[in-house]
């Protein structure tokens, strides 16, 4: 959705090591914000996106007006299930994933890739587009690549830029949990405990907490065991008015 960061940069680098070809969609969704969400405000910054992709020789940018996307009459949508209802983002914000689906699709369909470059941070979100492409059909590899972090482990996202300055040094902690219950479960630790522990060490630093929860990494189904893989955790919090999320497998 534009904002490029080094993350977003790091599948630009991954796709030009895969594809003879690189195509960058950039497109501010508005089917994916809820009404009281960020949509207006979401940060745009199309001249330095056109100069870092420039400077990464992409062969084409694909950044479609609402108006393309989203014409007079446009009536259809992508409904979404599997890892899309699982309690996690969908418990927050139950319009994003068709949202997402419904303009993914349009995008693939219009760019018809042979492979399309995802970051694991959004992990619910590359699951399920994941499905999205398999169920409908559509010719496309999808492929994750790692969360690119800071120095200090917060992963990288546009939002960031919505924290104070005493909020970003707060905000390595949601990493620092996630990596703490990690350990903790490897060594065998109790489940509930162990998350009922990372969800107080994100109180106690100032985070509001939507989850933190362990999931099968791969349909995202809840587990009941420390031993059960393989397991993902993910978190979602805010940090004053920001929303932050991350994962990390164990």
């Amino acid at each position: 959705m534009g904002a490029l960061h080094h993350g977003h940069l790091a599948l630009v680098q991954q796709a030009k090591k895969r594809a003879d070809r690189v195509v960058v969609s950039i497109f501010v969704n508005p089917t994916q914000f809820a009404p009281t969400e960020d949509l207006a405000s979401y940060p745009r910054t199309w001249e330095a996106d056109l100069a870092a992709l420039r400077a990464l020789e992409v062969d084409a940018i694909w950044a479609p007006s609402v108006a393309a996307m989203y014409p007079v009459g446009f009536s259809t949508r992508v409904a979404t299930a599997g890892p899309a209802l699982v309690g996690l983002e969908d418990k927050f914000r139950p319009h994003f994933f068709g949202g997402v689906c419904t303009v993914v699709a349009k995008l693939l369909l219009q760019a018809q890739p042979d492979l399309a470059i995802f970051g694991e941070k959004d992990y619910q979100q590359l699951k399920v587009v994941t499905a999205m492409a398999r169920d409908l059909d559509i010719p496309v590899k999808i492929v994750g690549v790692p969360t690119v972090r800071e120095k200090d482990g917060l992963a990288l996202s546009s939002r960031n830029t919505y924290l104070s300055a005493r909020e970003r040094e707060i905000a390595p902690t949601l990493q620092r949990a996630l990596r703490e219950c990690a350990a903790a479960l490897k060594t065998g630790r109790p489940l509930a405990a162990t998350l009922a522990k990372g969800r107080a060490t994100l109180e106690q630093a100032g985070f509001a907490v939507d989850y933190l929860e362990a999931r099968h990494a791969q349909t995202l189904a809840p587990v009941s065991s420390a031993k059960a893989r393989p397991m993902r955790l993910l978190v979602a919090a805010k940090l004053g008015r920001t929303r932050l999320i991350d994962n990390i497998g164990v």
